[in-house]
C-alpha cells in the first residue's frame, strides 16, 4: 500500500483554501485505498517528512512557499516524489512577469504590462484606465485589483501586503475561459461568469458567486484553439502533472470571434468542491478519486 503525505495549510495568504483542498484530497485518496497522512505544513516540514517517510507527497499547498518552487526544492533534497510541477516550472509560473515573457516566445498573447514601485503607482504612473494591479507572485487572484474608468482609487486605498513592486497591466474586457491540462492533454475549457466585477478570490471559493458553463460555449474551432494554447503554456513553462491556464476572450462582438489573452498558468490548481479542475475532469468522466489517484501515480522528482 502506497503511503501518501498530503501537504496542506502552510502560511501563505491561501492557507484556508489549501486546507480545504487538502482535506478533500485526503478523503478521496483514503477511499481509493492509499495510506494517507495529512500534514499541516510548518517550517519544520523537512523533519516531519523525514520521520513520516512517505512514498509520495501530494502537494495541496497554494500560494507562496507551496507553489513557487520552495516546497518542491525541499522534496527534491529529500528525494520524495511529489505531485504537480517541479522546482523551475513552479517558480517561473508563479513569477508573473517572467511567465509572460515565456508565453510570448511561443506566440501566446498577453496583456501589456510593466513593473512599477508602489510609490510610482501612487504618483500616477501606469496605464490609462481601466487597468489591473497585481502582486508579482501570488495566486488565486490574491491582491488583484481592477481600476475602472470612473474610479480614483490608488494603492493607498487598497490593503497591500505584497511587496514594494507591483505589476500593472491594461485591462482586457471580455469572457473568462479556463482550461485544465492533465499530463500532455487538455481536458476541457470552462467559462466563468462571476457575479461581481471579476473572478476574484471570493468568487473562486464561495458558492454562488460565479456561474460555471462547462463546456465553454464557444465555436468548435475556438474551443480547440484555447485548448491548444493551454497545452503550449503548460509545455513552455515545463509543467508536469495537472495545471490550469486562465484566459480572457476579448469578445466585443459576442460571437466568440475575439482574441484570446493568456492571464496565467496555475501549477497548483484548487482541489476543493468548487474548484475547476475536478469539475472539468468530471465532465470528461474522470471522478475526483480517479483524478487524485492519477496525480499520485504521476508523482516524481525533477532529478
Amino acid at each position: 500500500m502506497k503511503h501518501v503525505a498530503v501537504l496542506m495549510g502552510g502560511w501563505s495568504a491561501e492557507r484556508e483554501v489549501s486546507l480545504d483542498s487538502g482535506k478533500a484530497c485526503v478523503s478521496a485518496l483514503e477511499r481509493s485505498g492509499y495510506k494517507v497522512s495529512p500534514v499541516d505544513v510548518g517550517r519544520d516540514i523537512a523533519e516531519v517528512l523525514a520521520e513520516l517517510k512517505p512514498d509520495v507527497c501530494f502537494n495541496a499547498l497554494h500560494g507562496r512557499y507551496g507553489e513557487d518552487g520552495t516546497i518542491q526544492g525541499i522534496l527534491e533534497v529529500l528525494e520524495i516524489p511529489y505531485t504537480h510541477s517541479g522546482v523551475m516550472a513552479s517558480a517561473v509560473a508563479m513569477d508573473k512577469p517572467v511567465a509572460k515573457k515565456l508565453f510570448e516566445t511561443v506566440g501566446l498573447r498577453c496583456a501589456d504590462g510593466r513593473i512599477f514601485t508602489r510609490q510610482e503607482v501612487e504618483n500616477g504612473a501606469g496605464y490609462d484606465k481601466p487597468f489591473v494591479i497585481k502582486p508579482l507572485n501570488e495566486g488565486s487572484s490574491v491582491g488583484v485589483t481592477i481600476i475602472l474608468d470612473n474610479e480614483n482609487r490608488t494603492l493607498q486605498d487598497i490593503p497591500w501586503t505584497f511587496g514594494e513592486e507591483v505589476l500593472v497591466e491594461t485591462y482586457i474586457p471580455g469572457r473568462e475561459i479556463q482550461v485544465a491540462v492533465m499530463g500532455d492533454k487538455a481536458l476541457g475549457a470552462v467559462e466563468i461568469r462571476p457575479l461581481g466585477r471579476f473572478y476574484d478570490y471570493e468568487a473562486k471559493y464561495t458558492e454562488g458567486k460565479a456561474e460555471h458553463l462547462m463546456p465553454a460555449p464557444l465555436p468548435a474551432d475556438r474551443y480547440q484553439e484555447v485548448m491548444d494554447m493551454a497545452i503550449k503554456a503548460h509545455k513552455v513553462l515545463g509543467c508536469r502533472g495537472v495545471s490550469r491556464t486562465d484566459f480572457r476572450l476579448h469578445d466585443t462582438k459576442g460571437d466568440g470571434s475575439g482574441a484570446f489573452y493568456i492571464l496565467e498558468t496555475n501549477t497548483q490548481p484548487g482541489m476543493t468542491e468548487l474548484s475547476l479542475v475536478p469539475e472539468i475532469a468530471g465532465h470528461q468522466g474522470i471522478s475526483f478519486e480517479e483524478l487524485v489517484s492519477w496525480m499520485v501515480e504521476d508523482a516524481s522528482c525533477d532529478r
